[in-house]
């Protein structure tokens, strides 16, 4: 009986603790961390919401740029990171295809991170040299079946690499890909002529498209953007497999305070209704997620059918973490 008492007293006390922390929190700098260099898409949307968040809770919130080892440097050192919302990670899709290609990782993404929200999500577009000689996505496509063409991709199990295994399969082509150390250096080569195709992100070639220094033949989604109106859909295409959204997401370690969970996602759909977040956003083709799938809940759900489905293009084309 004694020791009942004592497990209770200490549940109790461990119960409290947490409840004093959930509402000291931040007690110190709290670190952001991006398992990408700096200047991409998910570095430039910390270094948007780190001020937001310093200004919500009175701390300072610094974005920390891990790279490496497929993004799971980065998110290795967050799982095993003490559970108390002082170290964050913003990620994206990717995370919920490396449970598939990295299985034997000293951590579990899924039981070791906890989603506190997804935050944002658009499409990809398919670019290409300005020289290519195709116009439209039917023109590509025939020419793709009667010339292997360069496709490049941020690297190995990146979104980009998901995608043109996804075109590859249901297009029935073969390509020759060509891996970089992240979108930046790929789209350089799409300007330079060196590569002729990239999945991007409509934030990253709006203007390019625009000026004409590229292409743009296709968009991972069921519609057209406004941002490009003239692009078609993948989905219309060759099917519904080519529907990619490419999203952001915070997570903690698992075990963080539900308290201080709840803070940061008061902070986040704060930003998630800004108008002027929305229509910045809107005008490079993001949008913020839908209200009812912005709770912790949901995240969790999510992210559990993001890694089904994810695993299950990996495992079906034969992606290897050394290609």
């Amino acid at each position: 009986m004694v020791s009942l008492v004592r497990l209770f007293l200490i549940l109790v006390g461990v119960a409290f603790g947490f409840a004093v922390a959930a509402q000291d929190y931040p007690s110190r700098t709290v670190t952001i961390i991006v398992p990408y260099p700096a200047g991409g898409p998910t570095d430039q949307l910390a270094r948007v919401l780190a001020p937001k968040f310093s200004d919500k809770l009175g701390q300072n919130f610094i974005v920390e740029n891990i790279s490496g080892g497929g993004t799971t440097i980065a998110t290795g050192r967050v799982a095993r990171g003490a559970r108390d919302g002082h170290t964050l990670l913003l990620h994206n899709l990717q995370i919920s295809a490396n449970v598939a290609l990295y299985p034997k990782l000293p951590f579990d993404t899924e039981k070791e991170l906890t989603p506190v929200t997804f935050i944002n999500q658009n499409p990809l577009v398919l670019v290409g040299r300005k020289s290519l000689e195709a116009n439209t996505l039917p023109e590509l496509l025939a020419l793709m079946r009667k010339s292997q063409l360069r496709i490049a991709h941020p690297g190995t199990g990146s979104t980009g690499h998901l995608a043109t295994s996804l075109l590859a399969k249901e297009a029935k082509v073969d390509f020759v890909g060509v891996p970089y150390r992240g979108a930046a250096p790929a789209l350089q080569d799409i300007l330079g002529g060196h590569v002729d195709l990239f999945f991007a992100t409509p934030q990253s070639v709006v203007q390019s498209v625009a000026n004409g220094s590229m292409k743009a033949y296709g968009i991972t989604a069921k519609a057209t953007s406004p941002q490009f109106p003239k692009v078609a859909s993948f989905v219309d295409a060759l099917g519904p497999k080519l529907e990619i959204l490419y999203w952001h997401a915070l997570f903690v370690p698992a075990g963080t305070p539900q308290g201080v969970i709840d803070k940061l996602s008061g902070v986040l759909l704060g930003v998630l209704d800004d108008p002027a977040v929305i229509k910045a956003w809107a005008e490079t083709g993001v949008a913020p997620f839908a209200k009812d799938q912005r709770s912790p809940k949901a995240a969790q759900a999510l992210m559990q059918s993001e890694v089904a489905r994810w695993s299950q293009v990996v495992r079906e084309n034969n992606i290897q973490p050394s290609e």
